[in-house]
């Protein structure tokens, strides 16, 4: 498993970044793309897992639980 981080500019370039990333890629997004109708259903839907970056800690927990998922299992 691995992470790659993109610096994309609007929140409509992730959908893009996710048909070009690795299969065994985990998206990460900010929560608010969640509350952006068919864009939220459809990240939802994909996998991505969604941080809230204005709760620094709860953003690090998410990672971090991630992080451990992804070397237990190997997997997505």
């Amino acid at each position: 498993p691995y992470v790659i981080v993109c610096n994309h500019q609007a929140s409509l370039d992730l959908m893009g970044m996710v048909e070009v990333i690795p299969d065994r890629c985990v998206p990460i997004a900010k929560k608010e793309l969640m509350y952006m109708g068919t864009v939220g259903w459809a990240c939802w839907l994909s996998g991505i897992i969604f941080i809230d970056r204005h709760k620094r800690e709860d953003a690090i927990d998410v990672i971090s639980q991630t992080a451990r998922t992804m070397r237990r299992e190997n997997v997505r």
